[in-house]
This record gives C-alpha cells, structure tokens and sequence, in this order.
C-alpha cells in the first residue's frame, strides 16, 4: 500500500506542475520556450531558498522529473560545491551535478537519430 501512495504523490505533484503549465499556455502570450525557461529558473529560486526539497521529498518523481526538478537539481549541486570548493563551485556545481542527465539525454538523442530517419514538418 505504501508504494501505491507513492505513485499518487508524484502523480498529484507532476499533474500540478502540468496543469500550472497548460493554464499559462491557454491564459497567457507566454510561448512555451519561456514558460520552461521559468519552470528552470523556479525550480533553481525555490531549491536555493530550500523549499523544492520538502516538495521533492514528497512528490518523488512527479517533482524531480519535471524542468522545476532540473533546476532545483542545478541549485543544489552549486550548493554542495560552493561548500567543498568555496566559490569555484558557483561555476562548477550545476553542470556536475546534472551532467549524468544531461550526457544520457544526447547518448539517446544521437542513438534515436541514428536508428530513425529524423524529418521536417515542412
């Protein structure tokens, strides 16, 4: 039982995030390029002041998975590496911390563009 209500937290956590989303598409002239750069940015203010983590605790997946996940991601390593290197780790923290992410998204973008014929719309 415990891991089905686990399964529901990230699913009400990551459904609020989308449907927070899908409200400012349809009620706002945000283009979605810039309502994910502000899902980023979000995640970042809210890890650094220390509030995505109680979140993240809570909704598992449905909170580290979305873009505001990343960001908070990013917040958090410059975090620790502001602590173990001083403040070489503002520039370092981020892309260490989320480098893993980062370098599985393009191994896995290269592997599907090598495996389908990728084509335009037009």
């Amino acid at each position: 039982m415990d891991i089905l209500w686990e399964y529901v937290r990230a699913f009400l956590c990551g459904g609020a995030l989308c449907l927070i989303g899908q409200i400012l598409i349809d009620k706002t002239g945000l283009t979605p390029a810039r309502i994910l750069v502000t899902y980023v940015v979000a995640g970042v203010v809210l890890g650094g002041v220390g509030l995505y983590e109680p979140l993240a605790d809570w909704g598992g997946a449905g909170a580290t998975v979305p873009l505001t996940g990343f960001g908070y991601l990013l917040a958090k390593g410059v975090k620790q590496a502001v602590e173990e290197q001083g403040l070489l780790g503002v520039l370092t923290g981020g892309v260490t911390a989320a480098a893993a992410g980062i370098t599985a998204a393009i191994f896995f973008g290269l592997l599907v563009s090598l495996l389908f014929r990728p084509k335009s719309k037009a």
